[in-house]
């Protein structure tokens, strides 16, 4: 066996020990409640599940040493599970928990997958019992919640019901008056803070006619992203669920996740604007930015400059854009930008009237041809050239047809016209 063979063999070897992920059957079903599962239906012929197919590979093997078997399954095959899990879209990527199912909906890289999966697979609250913990914690999550306290009364009852539901989320701990006081000063007992942003921020109780639940639910809906996010396909149907306005900074950034500079000036400057006027509009708008302008430009049904910035009303769908070149704005204009929004004094265009989902449809559609075209003419020729030539076809044979009964018809009544003349 020579060296090439050898490495060859090596490099074979390598990758089946570092994929870890089990090919399921219609047999599953019977197994299906037996530990925890984080399944990928997929089909073998959709692009987007073969894009996943190394990363879920990598997610595989992270979660070797844990209670999570990672598997996978082959929609095409085994329709059965198919049918079973409600699958409607491929891939589709399911932890099961028992009887529990979680369906995930963020981004499909490797460290939101892992995420992911480590919230679900623990218990809704789980429990910090050493210092030294909470740092670990800061040090490997930017983003988590925390309840000081005994684990009893209203608040805790609340703040468990809510952990329930956005358990998919974020990660919610509960801990002793003792170790958090290590960490951050707190006056009232029991108390529930956020960290994010290298920052602790308090709840506040709000006393309203909804109760406690809906208050602290509200709340933590409102603070589970970060101050300034990147915003993507996969986390913005998320973010338009907190009931904020979305000030989103649109930018570019290449294949290696690279912003140009003056773009990425822009960016910093909106964010200063978070930062230093937090305590004003935290309650009312949620920040961020946008690294891939399609996602821009669906919203905005148009094609944005770069860079831009604009504001989508979450609960209706609406947008605004400032009266400003993007590229004159300054941190001034921008607070008045939100100023005028607050006040509903600025023009209005989208929302979710059926003459404007149409026109998104038709503006994706567009979009989708032209990217089509750019990236490889050829196939989009025959994929659009294909159907419009048979149509073609169809119609000229259908006429042609017509016209060749009619010349006939009119053949056959030629001769009893002569008739009645003589």
């Amino acid at each position: 066996m020579n060296s090439t063979t050898l490495l060859v063999l090596l490099c074979l070897l390598s990758l089946a020990l570092a994929s870890r992920v089990i090919e399921l059957s219609d047999r599953f079903l019977d197994i299906r409640r037996d530990g925890q599962w984080l399944i990928m239906f997929y089909a073998p012929w959709c692009a987007h599940c073969k894009r996943l197919e190394p990363i879920w590979a990598h997610v595989a093997q992270a979660l070797t040493n844990t209670n999570v078997r990672v598997g996978k399954v082959d929609c095409t095959r085994f329709t059965s599970l198919a049918t079973e899990f409600k699958v409607n879209g491929f891939p589709t990527i399911m932890f099961l928990k028992g009887d529990a199912e979680f369906t995930y909906n963020g981004d499909r890289t490797k460290d939101e997958i892992l995420k992911f999966a480590l919230r679900v697979s623990g218990p809704p609250v789980q429990s910090i019992q050493r210092p030294e913990s909470l740092d670990n914690l800061k040090r490997t999550q930017d983003h988590f919640f925390v309840y000081v306290g005994n684990q009893n009364g209203p608040l805790w009852e609340a703040y468990f019901d809510v952990a329930e539901k956005f358990q998919p989320h974020a990660f919610f701990y509960a801990t002793s008056p003792h170790i958090a006081k290590m960490h951050v000063k707190i006056d009232d007992m029991p108390s529930v803070f956020v960290y994010k942003d290298n920052s602790h921020f308090f709840y506040q109780e709000i006393h309203n006619s909804d109760g406690l639940n809906t208050s602290i639910a509200d709340w933590i809906n409102q603070e589970r992203f970060a101050q300034f996010p990147k915003v993507t396909r996969g986390n913005i149907n998320q973010l338009m669920k907190t009931g904020k306005y979305l000030v989103l900074a649109v930018v570019e950034e290449n294949k290696l996740e690279e912003v140009p500079a003056h773009m990425l000036e822009f960016r910093d400057m909106v964010e200063s604007v978070i930062v230093k006027h937090r305590t004003k509009y935290h309650r009312y708008f949620q920040f961020g930015w946008v690294a891939q302008p399609d996602l821009a430009n669906s919203i905005a049904m148009q094609k944005l400059p770069l860079p831009s910035l604009m504001i989508v009303n979450s609960t209706t769908n609406h947008h605004h854009f400032p009266d400003d070149d993007p590229t004159q704005l300054t941190a001034e204009a921008i607070v008045m930008f939100l100023e005028q929004t607050l006040s509903q004094t600025l023009p209005i265009y989208g929302g979710n009237s059926w003459p404007v989902r149409v026109y998104r449809a038709y503006f994706e559609m567009i979009t989708a041809a032209t990217d089509m075209w750019r990236g490889n003419p050829v196939l989009t020729t025959v994929l659009f050239g294909l159907p419009f030539g048979f149509l073609c076809l169809i119609c000229y044979s259908i006429c042609c047809a017509d016209i060749m009964d009619a010349d006939e018809e009119d053949e056959e009544e030629e001769p009893l016209l002569h008739e009645k003349k003589e």
